[in-house]
């Protein structure tokens, strides 16, 4: 067998610029790749590049030729775990570049046996959690109406970006706006543990259910200080990376936050859910802002999840690639019987 192996940068508008306490976006940098086997069968996924994590779709791209040769070399795509150790032979970081190589490898396997990926993992779509719908920063009266249009939409989870001297503010004009609304909130990393743990007071008695990653990564005995005083149950994300991290956080936080394009591939997004599991941690999947490419691939594992985070095509003005069906926020693969991923060109 042999394997051909390509890949495209894309840049994707946002609906609507998307702020939170480290700044404003307004398009998202995405690298799609492909391999494709000797039958023309081909396997899609993608990168969504962050550089918080030190990524940029300039890196994405400098390193894919090698991690795609890689793949050539190998050959099969079946040969998940061989593929996965040349891959870090390559290169060690880049893990939205591994990634995107990952996705669209597994997608390959699953297409040529003729079943969905989540097949494969012996899950059923229908136990997938709801998704979140996320409001960023914002001034005050555009988060609450951002806040009731995401209801009226049918989406009745909502993550609240918060990290500024309005939070309290914040929070009122969307409960105020969404009375009934399942509430989340994510301060990525603004807050200094004394003030999490005073604002978890006021934010549990607004009913919000979690608050994820109140504190700065770099600060672990900070994470644990507001864990152990803090009255809602936290989350942790940029704190918790790979597998490996799980447990340095397992004392420090209740949830643990994967996302693909940090864990740098399927496999080990599976290792870090297992892993968390292990330690008593309840997880949730989150997202970059991405196109389906790489989101119908985190729905395959939506099934493994106590809480899903995954509205990052929701963001964009326009998805070039459809297979996942995100309304109301249900989890729905868009044909479920679809082989491999389910992502595919939405012109098709």
């Amino acid at each position: 067998m042999s394997l051909d192996a390509e890949f495209e940068r894309v840049s994707l508008p946002l609906d609507d610029p998307f702020t939170i306490a480290r700044g404003t976006q307004t398009e998202a940098e995405n690298v799609v790749v492909r391999i494709t086997d000797d039958a023309g069968m081909s396997g899609v996924g993608g990168a969504a590049p962050s550089a918080h994590y030190g990524e940029t779709a300039d890196t994405v791209t400098a390193v894919l030729p090698a991690l795609l040769d890689a793949v050539e070399r190998v050959g099969d795509p079946h040969a998940v775990r061989e593929i996965e150790a040349e891959l870090r032979q390559v290169v060690n970081g880049n893990p939205a570049a591994r990634c995107a190589v990952s996705i669209a490898v597994h997608d390959l396997a699953a297409k040529r046996l003729g079943v969905p990926l989540y097949r494969l993992w012996g899950l059923d779509p229908s136990d997938a959690p709801k998704t979140s719908f996320t409001v960023g920063l914002d001034e005050t009266e555009r988060v609450r109406e951002k806040a009731a249009d995401a209801v009226a939409a049918g989406y009745d989870v909502l993550k609240i970006k918060l990290g500024t001297d309005r939070d309290r503010e914040l929070i009122d004009a969307v409960r105020d706006a969404a009375p009934e609304a399942r509430l989340r909130v994510d301060a990525n990393e603004a807050w200094t543990p004394k003030e999490a743990v005073a604002k978890s007071g006021w934010l549990a008695d607004r009913d919000v259910e979690f608050v994820e990653q109140p504190v700065p990564a770099e600060n672990p005995e900070g994470l644990r200080y507001v864990y152990e005083r803090s009255e809602l149950p936290v989350a942790a994300d940029e704190s918790c990376v790979t597998a490996a991290d799980v447990p340095a956080i397992a004392d420090r936080c209740d949830i643990a936050n994967l996302k693909l394009m940090k864990a740098g591939g399927l496999p080990e997004a599976r290792r870090l859910i297992a892993a968390a599991r292990a330690h008593g941690l309840e997880v949730m999947c989150g997202c970059m802002i991405e196109s389906n490419a790489s989101i119908a691939a985190a729905a395959q594992l939506a099934p493994l999840l106590d809480y899903a985070d995954l509205d990052g095509s929701l963001l964009l003005a326009e998805d070039p690639y459809a297979g996942v069906d995100l309304a109301d926020g249900e989890i729905r693969l868009a044909d479920q019987d679809r082989a491999g991923t389910g992502a595919r060109l939405a012109s098709d």
